[in-house]
């Protein structure tokens, strides 16, 4: 079988607390050793530049998603000329409104283009999180044409709700970017609780769905709390590929084979299976006759 691959970074940033001028030279730290093999797509983690507990600093640190193109394409171009996609989270800016979001946008050395914007669904307000007291929830899953494979994006907890990768999956997404904050929680054996359900919970998707499944972390402390890290890639077969530290700024080089797709469906064809009966699933969703 012929194979095209997909060469990933996966960025895992520790930013400091604030708007992302501060951030920018550590991000570009980071980003110089591709400059000897510049991948496909780099995914950055949820408000990788800013950090994610901003609270009443939310609105300052938003950026419109011009801006934080403007911002990814002068770094990128200050390592390389290199054309090469960006997943990133920030919060966004718009029209007055903040929303916690992901950008992706197509590099090169003299153009830029926004692929898509994907905003938060489902906003945490629980334990250590109070998140939609400062920022709006999205309201739509979609997909973009990203390099070679059709993708989308779920941010954090927007994973955790299966409806939001199937859906995403359903119209026709082989890869699904998580950008995250998740502090660490419970340690256990050297182990941290949330990070096993992360991993469940991604290969779960993968498998369910035959996709890659591609999690950057956010890393660092803030306020006391201290962000996993842990970024990782799971197959379509929902086996891990490979997985960051923990609680330490790094680059995570994966090469994806994209033959895996097609032995994954084929082998398990959940997918297929779903798309029979998703027209009656969706009469289902109207529970006014229960």
């Amino acid at each position: 079988m012929h194979s095209e691959y997909l060469e990933l970074a996966l960025v895992q940033t520790k930013p400091r607390k604030g708007p992302v001028a501060a951030n920018r030279d550590a991000l570009r730290a980071l980003l110089l050793p591709l400059q000897a093999a510049p991948p496909d797509v780099i995914l950055l983690p949820e408000a990788a530049l800013t950090g994610y507990f901003l609270e009443g600093a939310t609105l300052e640190c938003a950026l419109t998603r011009e801006e934080i193109a403007d911002e990814l394409a002068g770094v990128w171009r200050s390592v390389s000329s290199a054309p090469v996609e960006f997943v990133c989270g920030f919060y966004e800016q718009a029209s007055g409104v903040v929303y916690n979001s992901a950008i992706a946008v197509a590099i090169t050395s003299d153009t830029l283009e926004i692929l898509h914007v994907h905003r938060k669904l489902f906003l945490p307000t629980y334990g250590v999180f109070d998140e939609a007291r400062f920022v709006k929830r999205g309201r739509r899953v979609r997909t973009y044409t990203g390099v070679r494979l059709p993708s989308a994006i779920a941010i954090c907890e927007d994973a955790w709700h299966a409806l939001v990768p199937t859906i995403a999956a359903m119209k026709g997404a082989q890869l699904l970017f998580v950008p995250s904050a998740s502090p660490a929680r419970e340690p256990r054996d050297g182990e941290f609780e949330n990070l096993r359900q992360w991993e469940a919970i991604l290969r779960g998707i993968a498998r369910e769905h035959g996709m890659f499944v591609c999690y950057a972390g956010l890393t660092g402390f803030e306020g006391g709390k201290g962000m996993s890290g842990g970024s990782c890639v799971i197959d379509p077969s929902g086996d891990l590929v490979a997985r960051a530290s923990n609680f330490e700024a790094e680059v995570l080089r994966v090469r994806l084979d994209l033959a895996d797709l097609a032995v994954a469906r084929a082998a398990l064809p959940l997918l297929g299976d779903l798309r029979n009966v998703w027209a009656d699933l969706l009469r289902e969703c109207d529970v006014t006759d229960a």
